[in-house]
Parts: structure tokens; C-alpha cells; sequence
């Protein structure tokens, strides 16, 4: 060859074998991380198969976009997006080393504290990454490392980035509204006493970006014990907890001296979901936000105090597809200093509406659906429903007079929008849905308030709905919304054990008037009644979902949880004159009862124990011989014996009689199983 072919061929060859390198490179080249400990951790790639036993680590993957990759969760977070499919590991405290082999994990993300389940999975060679948090800024250690973990680098960065920013503007905001006193601020937890969050720890650092004054007794750990005279030395004025406290607070703050501190003089007592009160994780900005709002109602409420101009920032355009819509969007402004969403749907020419939120109104060219978020909720209420409203028309640029607007605490990120049709005949139903707080059964709850829409419907159609046809739409998508609620189970707020919930309790729709042909009738036997009932139910089940991540095919877990019911807690519980008073046996029972629940056939009966309960609680089952007989099988097969008695175990008196005689049934057959295996290893019973 000669020395010019040569350099020519090395000049075409060149540029492919840089690809080829680069391409080895991309592909083979090791991803190392340092987790929570120091451990470094070397992966030749992404893992695919992940076992995530730690609630906050787990948040963060499905924030990331990585969530097919994940297998296995704890029963923590089973309200997840995407998460109904996943296998359950059990509880965060006592997961179950047999279901996590089960699933073949390439990687497994474990707390400290579960220092046997990485025991046992050191011997398989599996990857085992520490998650742990005591600060904001590991909390985005963590969240980095995740991502560099799945390639994920860039989603990682932007949710470090918005909690960031959100932090940022509250201490902007603090240093407006209150920038000398601020107030004493005290996260309590425990069940049997009093806790709170030793120092360090990431809670504690939570209360301080929100602007309060924390404890500090010189104690160390995520929750140690204060006692009546350090509490009255502290003298909270602000005391908050989880939604689970709540039971925590009515036994102390009556009794004397934990009644006499300020907080509980001046009600100053708050409830947060523990998904952010227990976690420092991807929304941490977002509570800090909410927690400081919520210090500092009256300073954030105050005009005077706000630093972002009432505008919009961001519109974000949606089709509708009808012929006398102009435009339809949603807008992202700034009101209260938050960014609230609003749906906007704009007419060619006025419509007439009936809203179960304003009445009957004339020469509308707007309707929409506003969310105010949980920062907003405390100084809204403070300045009233004509504040509020006269903010989001100076948002949105809109007229009193021609705008009529329903008002929600649900994301309007998670808005459903659901078009039925028949022939030339359409219905498009919009709906927004949260029913995790204020849900209840209308007959059997108690009206105590009054707060605009939680289940909002807004109903449009491409026919011209007369007046009676408008109002019997109301009454047709109202029966259409409870059966949704109904067929997935949803529980009333108020009284969860006995009763579903047909509503929210603080419920709007909006019936647009239309145009095209002439409809007189919209209730169940019309075509038109049929095509609203569809479109709402759908409707309200799709936006369930989006909001607060509720499907009818849920996990046990969830199910309980939302009756209020912990197997953990209730195991826990039981008396030392139903097991021997062995600190091993006991751990080992609560952990038995919840690996029950990880198989089918026995979550299937606790399900089938549920809906026979809510029957019998109607009276529509009168005799349950049958379903005493089917629980002495199912606590026979738990044991491997047959047993002739189901022991009345449970002390709670408040668990109605089906469910408490199936929960009977399974402590029994548990506690019959683990005592032969007790009384065998002559008292040295073994883990699983």
C-alpha cells in the first residue's frame, strides 16, 4: 500500500474509530456513587431490578422517571403513581426478607436500621445501596446520587433545583413578614408519650427554614423522649404532627401542664400527611412552603408582605373541540405569593350556567376551575372568598360580571378530561378530585363548614341545554360521581371503619348552557343523562388517581390505612396474656401478621372482610354464622391445625364486629403457629 493510500484510509478510518471508543466508553464505562454512609457503590449499568425499603428513597426514583425499574416497595407507598403493580416487601420496620429474594433485585436501597436484612443479603452478593438522611443538604446528596445511580442526572438536578428555589423564597418571604420575632415551633410524634426530633435532624431543619424556633434539650436521634417540665419550659406556640397523632394529642394536651403551653391555649395545633412530615425528600421546598404559611398566617396574608406581582407566568393550552369554545388553557399565576393554576374556558359568545357554587348566571364568556395551593389555604381563609376571587380574576385578567369560576385544592396538573359521544351528541366532562381529607357519607357525617370544592365537575356539551335540562344534569352527575367513589371504595374522612363516602362534602359542578340542538332532558333515561353519567364517572375515577394516586385495585394495605387501621400498630399492641413476654416473640408476631398480608389468598379474605363489614353495618347480612365458620378455616390454616376458637385478641373496641373477627381470626391462627415454633426452640425463636 502506498504511503498516500495509506494516510487516506487512516483518514477515513479515523473518525469511526472514535465513535467505536466512544460508543465502549458510553456503554462499559462503571457508574460509582457514594451513599448515605460513605459506602461506594460500582455498577457496570443502570439497575433494573431495584427492592426500595426505604419510603423517602423510594419518592425519589418515581420523581426521577425510574420507577419501571423498581420491583419492590414497602406498604409505605403504596399511594405512589404506578405503584399499585409493584410488589410489597412489607412494612418499612419489618419488611420480609423472603418476598425481597423472591423478586431477584439487582440492587436494594435499605435505611440503617435494617441491619438484618443487610445481613442476609450480603451472602447473595447483591448491590446494596444506605439511604439515610439527618439534613436538607444530604437529602440532596441523595437525590444526586439516585440519579447519577439510574441516569438521571439532569431530572435530579431540576428537583434539588426547585427545592431550592422554593427555600429561597420563603426565607425571602420571612425576611419581609417577620423579620425580627419569630415564633417557638415544636414536631410532635409518639403514641404512648410524647416525642420530638433530637438534634441533628432533618425535621428540626425543616421548622427552621419555615421560620420557627426549635427545641433543644441536648438530645440526639430522629425522636427522644421531652418530658412535662421540659415542654413547659419550651412553651410551643406553634405544635404540629402527622395525620396518625391526632389520637397522641386528644390523651395529652388535656391533661394538665401539657394543656398549659400556648399552642394548645390559642389552638394552634396542625396536621400534615406524613409524606412530608416524616421525609426530606423531593418535596421538602414544597413543605417548608405550607409549614411557614401555616406559622405565619397572619404575616403572609398581609398584602403589604407580598414579593411576586399578581400575574400570569405560564399558560399551558388544552382542546375541547367544541364549536362556541374560543380557547380553553391553563394558566400558571402568582396569588398569595404562590403559584396557583387555573383553568380557563373561554366563549365566542355568552353562555348562561348554573353553578351549585354561585346559582343560576347569565352572559358568561369564562368558567373555570382554580387551584389554590396548600401554601395559600391558611391566608385565604384569613382574607375570605371575595379576596380570594378577586385575586384570580386580577390573575387571569377576567371580569366579575362575565366569569364564573369553582375553586379547588386539587392540582389542576391532575385535571381529567373525559368526551363521551353518541352519534352527533358529545359531552366533555372536566373534572378535578381530592378525597383524602374531607370525603364523607351525606346522611351519617356531620356538617361542621364551610370550603369551595374538593370533587369539582364542569359539564360542556355541543347541543343547547334548556334550564331543566342544566339542573337535572347536576343531579345526574352527582349520582354518577358517588358511584364512582363507591365502586372504588373510597371512605369517609369522618367515619372510615363504617362508612364510604359519597362526596367530599364541599362539592361543586358547573353546567354550561351550550349551543346547537335544543335538550330538554339530561336525567338517567336520556341519552344525554347517559353520556354525562359516563363521562363523570370516568372522570372522577381518572382524576382520584392522578390526585391522590387511589385506584380500586389497591393494595390491603392502603385499604386499612384509609379505615385507619396498622396491623403494625395493632400487633404491637397486643397483651402479654396472649404471648409469652418475650421482647423476640413479640417483634416476631407483628412481623408474621404483616407477612400474611404479602399473600394473595389471605389479603383476598381481609378484602372480602371488609365489604362483608360494610354490609353488615347496613343491615343488609343479618346472620353471620357463615362468615364466623370461613374465619375458624382461615385462622386453622394460618396455625396448620384445626382450631375450635377464634380468641377475642383485639383490645380496640371501635373496629366493627366483621372486621374485628377477622383480624381475631388471624392473630389467633398466628399466635397458635409461632407458639409451637416458641415452645419447640425451647423459647429461642428464630428470624425468618
Amino acid at each position: 500500500m502506498t504511503k498516500k493510500k495509506h494516510r487516506a484510509l487512516k483518514i477515513f478510518l479515523t473518525p469511526w474509530i472514535v465513535l467505536v471508543l466512544l460508543y465502549h466508553h458510553t456503554c462499559f464505562a462503571s457508574i460509582r456513587v457514594t451513599d448515605s454512609q460513605g459506602n461506594h457503590l460500582v455498577l457496570e449499568q443502570p439497575p433494573n431490578r431495584v427492592v426500595s425499603l426505604v419510603p423517602a428513597a423510594t419518592e425519589t426514583l418515581f420523581a426521577l422517571g425510574t420507577r419501571n425499574a423498581i420491583v419492590g416497595l414497602t406498604s409505605q407507598d403504596t399511594t405512589l403513581e404506578g405503584a399499585t403493580n409493584k410488589s410489597i416487601m412489607g412494612n418499612f420496620f419489618l419488611p420480609s426478607i423472603k418476598q425481597i429474594n423472591k423478586d431477584q433485585p439487582d440492587l436494594i436501597i435499605l435505611a440503617p436500621f435494617q441491619k438484618q436484612i443487610m445481613e442476609a443479603l450480603k451472602k447473595t452478593g447483591t448491590s446494596i445501596f444506605i439511604y439515610d438522611t439527618i439534613s436538607i443538604a444530604q437529602s440532596y446528596d441523595n437525590i444526586l446520587a439516585l440519579g447519577k445511580l439510574f441516569n438521571r442526572q439532569t431530572q435530579a438536578q431540576k428537583v434539588v433545583q426547585q427545592n431550592k428555589l422554593e427555600i429561597e423564597h420563603i426565607e425571602k418571604k420571612l425576611a419581609r413578614a417577620v423579620p425580627n420575632k419569630r415564633k417557638r415551633v415544636l414536631r410532635f410524634m409518639g403514641r404512648d408519650k410524647i416525642m420530638i426530633p433530637g438534634n441533628p435532624s432533618f425535621q428540626n431543619e425543616l421548622i427552621r427554614l419555615s421560620g420557627g424556633i426549635t427545641p433543644d434539650f441536648g438530645k440526639k436521634g430522629n425522636a427522644v423522649d421531652i418530658n412535662l417540665e421540659e415542654w413547659i419550659k419550651f412553651n410551643p406556640e406553634v405544635i404540629y404532627g402527622c395525620n396518625d397523632d391526632r389520637a397522641t394529642a386528644q390523651a395529652f394536651f388535656s391533661q394538665p401542664g401539657w394543656k398549659d403551653v400556648d399552642a394548645v391555649k390559642n389552638h394552634q395545633i396542625y396536621y400534615f400527611p406524613q409524606e412530608l412530615t416524616s421525609r426530606a425528600s423531593t418535596h421538602s421546598g414544597y413543605f417548608i412552603s405550607w409549614l411557614a404559611a401555616t406559622i405565619y398566617t397572619k404575616e403572609f396574608a398581609n398584602p403589604e408582605n407580598n414579593i411576586l406581582q399578581v400575574k400570569i407566568t405560564r399558560s399551558r393550552p388544552i382542546n375541547l373541540d367544541l364549536s362556541y369554545v374560543k380557547s380553553a388553557a391553563i394558566n400558571y399565576c402568582n396569588i398569595y405569593d404562590f403559584t396557583n393554576k387555573t383553568l380557563l374556558v373561554d366563549f365566542k359568545e355568552p353562555q348562561t350556567i348554573v353553578s351549585t357554587l354561585e346559582g343560576p348566571r347569565d352572559n358568561i364568556l369564562t368558567v373555570g376551575n382554580h387551584y389554590s395551593p396548600a401554601p395559600t389555604w391558611a391566608p385565604g381563609h384569613r382574607l375570605g372568598i371575595e379576596d380570594i376571587r378577586a385575586n384570580i380574576l386580577k390573575a387571569n385578567e377576567r371580569k366579575k360580571a362575565t366569569t364564573s369560576f369553582l375553586i379547588t385544592g386539587a392540582d389542576m396538573d391532575n385535571l381529567s378530561i373525559i368526551k363521551q359521544s353518541f352519534k352527533k351528541m358529545k359531552v366533555t366532562a372536566i373534572v378535578t378530585a381530592g378525597v383524602l381529607s374531607n370525603a364523607c357519607r351525606m346522611s351519617k357525617d356531620t356538617g361542621m363548614f364551610y370550603e369551595p370544592g374538593t370533587i369539582n365537575i364542569l359539564i360542556l356539551t355541543n347541543m343547547q341545554l334548556s334550564k331543566r335540562a342544566m339542573t337535572r344534569a347536576i343531579l345526574t352527575a352527582t349520582e354518577a360521581k358517588t358511584a364512582a367513589l363507591e365502586d372504588m371504595d373510597i371512605r369517609s374522612s369522618y367515619t372510615p371503619l363504617i362508612n364510604g363516602a359519597t362526596g367530599t362534602g364541599t362539592d361543586n359542578v358547573l353546567v354550561v348552557q351550550g349551543k346547537g340542538v335544543a335538550i330538554q332532558n339530561a336525567g338517567g333515561h336520556s341519552k344525554m343523562g347517559e353520556l354525562i353519567a359516563k363521562a363523570v364517572y370516568a372522570g372522577v375515577k381518572q382524576a382520584v388517581l392522578k390526585q391522590n394516586k387511589i385506584s380500586a385495585d389497591r393494595h390491603i394495605f392502603q385499604r386499612l390505612k384509609e379505615r385507619r387501621i396498622s396491623l403494625y400498630n395493632l400487633a404491637s399492641k397486643i397483651s402479654d396474656n396472649h404471648m409469652p413476654g418475650n421482647a423476640i416473640f413479640k417483634t416476631n408476631f407483628t412481623r408474621a401478621i404483616e407477612h400474611l398480608m404479602l399473600e394473595k389468598k389471605y389479603a383476598a379474605f381481609l378484602e372480602s372482610a371488609l365489604a362483608v363489614s360494610d354490609a353488615y353495618e347496613k343491615n343488609l347480612i343479618e346472620d353471620l354464622t357463615f362468615f364466623q365458620e370461613e374465619c375458624r378455616v382461615v385462622a386453622s390454616q394460618i396455625a396448620g391445625k384445626k382450631l375450635e376458637n377464634i380468641q377475642n385478641i383485639l383490645p380496640d373496641q371501635k373496629i366493627p364486629l366483621v372486621l374485628k373477627t377477622a383480624l381475631n381470626a388471624i392473630f389467633t391462627g398466628t399466635l397458635e403457629k409461632l407458639d409451637q415454633g416458641f415452645r419447640n426452640l425451647n423459647g429461642k425463636y428464630y428470624h425468618e
